[in-house]
C-alpha cells in the first residue's frame, strides 16, 4: 500500500478535476444559473482553476491525498475526462487516488462497458457518475450492466445523491433511499453516496445502517450544516457519531468547498476524536488499500 495513503492523516475523497484542464463544452444556463447562485461557483471555478491550485490548497491544509473524480454532467466528455484523471495520479501518484465516469448522454451500455475497461487499465479504483444530471433514477435498470460490471471488477461506484441545483432536472431520482434496492441487488458493490443525501437524511441514514457497504461522503457540503439544529441534519450528526462513524468521508468537492474552512468546521463539531480521525483519514484509507 501506498505509505503516503497509509500514514495519511486526511485524505479528500472528493475533488473535481481542475476546471482548466476539463474539456471545453457549452454549459446550458440550466444547469449553472442556480449552481453559481448558490454555491458562487463561477468566482470559485476560475480562482482554483489548475492542478497546481488544487496542489497548492492541499499543501497549505494538509492534506495528504485527494480522489479524484471524472465528474461528467454534461455531454459526452467521459472519455477525455478519465484521461485527465489518469494523468494526473501518474504525474502525482502519491498524492491522487483517480475515480474515472461513463457516458450516460444516450446511454450505450456497449459503449459504457468499454470505458470501464479502459478506467480499469488506468488504475482507477471506481466510478462516480450523476445519472439525475441525465434525466435517470439511481436504480434504473439500464444502468445495472455498469453496476454489475463495477461489483464483478471490485471497483466502487460513488452516485450524486439528494439536491441538484439544475432548473430542468428533477431531483426525485437522487433519493438515497434508493440505494437499497441496488445494494440489495448488488451485495458486493461498495456505494459512496456523494454529497451526503440532504434533504433526505432519515433515508440516507437508514440505508447505510442497513448496508455496511454503503459510505456517505459530504463534498459540497459546508460542515456547520451537519451540526446545526434545525437544518434536517440532525440524524446525520447523531449517528455518524456512533454506528455509522466507519461510513462517513471526509470529501470537499474542491473547487466547490475550500479545505481551509470544511477542515474547521469538522473539527470544531462535537464529534468524538476517533470518528473525527475516520472521518477525515482511516475510513477514506480503508477503501483505497482494498
Amino acid at each position: 500500500m501506498n505509505p503516503v495513503i497509509e500514514n495519511a492523516k486526511v485524505i479528500d475523497f472528493r475533488v473535481r478535476v481542475p476546471p482548466g484542464l476539463c474539456p471545453a463544452i457549452e454549459i446550458p444556463d440550466t444547469n449553472s444559473s442556480q449552481y453559481d447562485a448558490v454555491l458562487n461557483t463561477d468566482d470559485k471555478y476560475t480562482q482554483a482553476n489548475s492542478l497546481d491550485d488544487l496542489l497548492h490548497a492541499m499543501d497549505s491544509n494538509g492534506i495528504d491525498h485527494a480522489v479524484m473524480h471524472a465528474e461528467n454532467e454534461l455531454g459526452d466528455t467521459a472519455d477525455a475526462l478519465n484521461r485527465i484523471v489518469a494523468d494526473s495520479v501518474n504525474q502525482y501518484p502519491d498524492r491522487f487516488t483517480g475515480i474515472g465516469t461513463v457516458t450516460l448522454k444516450d446511454l450505450s451500455i456497449k459503449k459504457a462497458l468499454r470505458q470501464i475497461d479502459d478506467c480499469i487499465e488506468m488504475g482507477m479504483i471506481g466510478l462516480s457518475i450523476e445519472p439525475a444530471f441525465f434525466g435517470m433514477h439511481l436504480n434504473e435498470k439500464k444502468l445495472y450492466p455498469i453496476y454489475a460490471k463495477a461489483m464483478e471488477n471490485n471497483l466502487l461506484v460513488a452516485l450524486h445523491t439528494g439536491i441538484n441545483y439544475t432548473t430542468h432536472r428533477p431531483m426525485a431520482g437522487e433519493n438515497p433511499m434508493l440505494l437499497d434496492e441496488i445494494a440489495c441487488d448488488f451485495p458486493g458493490l461498495t456505494l459512496v453516496a456523494s454529497h451526503g443525501g440532504w434533504p433526505w437524511i432519515n433515508e440516507m441514514v437508514a440505508v447505510a445502517r442497513k448496508h455496511p457497504q454503503v459510505f456517505i461522503e459530504f463534498g459540497g457540503i459546508a460542515p456547520k450544516y451537519v451540526a446545526a439544529q434545525g437544518g434536517g441534519w440532525e440524524v446525520m450528526h447523531r449517528f455518524m457519531n456512533s454506528v455509522l462513524k466507519d461510513q462517513i468521508l471526509y470529501g470537499t468537492d474542491w473547487p466547490t468547498m475550500d479545505h481551509k474552512r470544511t477542515l474547521a468546521e469538522w473539527r470544531e463539531m462535537d464529534l468524538k476524536p476517533e470518528v473525527i480521525k475516520k472521518l477525515l483519514a482511516t475510513n477514506a484509507c480503508r477503501l483505497l488499500s482494498e
